[in-house]
């Protein structure tokens, strides 16, 4: 088993100096810690937790709050948590999942019992009532979402609005001016979840810019929904040649439909995605896409947590740029609409 003195000597400085990165009891440089890290990755070390939790009056554990809803992806949910689980270990930190819809109640219960030296929290909502105890409580955290008010709090996302105006500034380029988005499914929008809301604010608003006209619908997953929402849009905007899709559980069975109904895809009807990668690769059709950068919100997280814990404060809101990748589903718009 490594010993803390070995990582000392192969690291290049004194045992205590390895025991204050690991226990935050005092400023170390950011080179130096950097090296220490490195030679705690490369020669396996574990430090005895209960050691260094009475060393440092630290847990060691990082709460991952991630309600596990029925009405959103749980694999984008799950591929974050791991990022933040595999992340968190690289530092010394363990990770508490806490996977119920509590609310503020998993809050106070980490806050008041000394659980976790830090959370990091999800599906996070623009008036997010976890929020006022967060503020409150001075427990380092960091949030994967993005409020409506952003004051005193540190974050982490995709910026979704950006993500919104890329997917529709693709299609007009492309000529489509009627552009329906099938998104998420109604409980999203009714929690306000910011994602969700933020997309279709960069949709809009781009749509105005452009002059395009946008319909937005939302959908549950499955084929008779998206049938359902698709018969609706066709009713009120036939002439739609282009979809923007945020919901992973409509993509097949939207393209499933378009197939069915004779529409080919691009050639009548164009399709871009928010979706993640093996989503848009391995259906059907290879679809046009934004990545959902599930790993670079874990790992960017994290990183931002252990800064705090540490000391070291850096920017409060962190937006990752978005990435549109052309593939198969989206091409020039038909001079007529399908129905025309």
């Amino acid at each position: 088993m490594v010993t803390l003195a070995e990582v000392a000597r192969h690291a290049g400085v004194s045992a205590s100096t390895v025991s204050y990165v690991l226990s935050g009891k005092r400023s170390i440089s950011a080179t130096t810690r950097r090296r220490v890290e490195q030679s705690i990755r490369e020669l396996g070390y574990h430090p005895n937790a209960g050691a260094r939790a009475l060393a440092s009056s630290r847990s060691n554990i990082i709460a991952l709050m991630i309600p596990l809803r029925t009405d959103m992806y749980v694999p984008v949910m799950m591929e974050i948590a791991i990022a933040v689980a595999t992340t968190a270990r690289t530092h010394g930190y363990d990770v508490l999942l806490l996977t119920g819809e509590e609310g503020p109640d998993a809050v106070r219960r980490v806050t008041g019992s000394g659980l976790a030296d830090a959370m990091i929290l999800m599906d996070v909502q623009l008036e997010d009532e976890r929020l006022p105890l967060l503020r409150e409580s001075r427990r380092p955290a960091v949030l994967i979402g993005l409020p409506a008010d952003t004051t005193g709090l540190t974050c982490v996302d995709l910026d979704w609005s950006a993500t919104g105006a890329l997917c529709l500034e693709h299609l007009a380029e492309l000529g489509h001016r009627d552009v329906a988005i099938i998104g998420e499914a109604p409980a999203v929008y009714e929690r306000h979840t910011g994602f969700a809301e933020r997309t279709l604010d960069g949709l809009r608003a781009r749509a105005r810019e452009l002059g395009l006209r946008v319909l937005h619908r939302p959908s549950e997953g499955g084929y008779d929904a998206v049938a359902a929402t698709l018969a609706r849009i066709h009713d009120e905007r036939p002439g739609t040649t282009g979809f923007v899709v945020q919901n992973e559980a409509a993509v097949e069975p939207l393209l499933a439909i378009l197939r069915q109904q004779g529409r080919a895809v691009p050639e009548d009807v164009s399709v871009v995605a928010i979706c993640p990668e093996p989503v848009a690769t391995q259906g059907s059709v290879r679809l046009t896409s934004v990545a959902v950068p599930a790993q670079q919100m874990g790992r960017n997280a994290v990183e931002r947590l252990v800064a705090k814990l540490d000391g070291r404060e850096g920017e409060d809101v962190v937006l990752i740029t978005p990435e549109l990748t052309v593939r198969a589903s989206s091409g020039p718009a038909p001079l007529r609409g399908p129905n025309g």
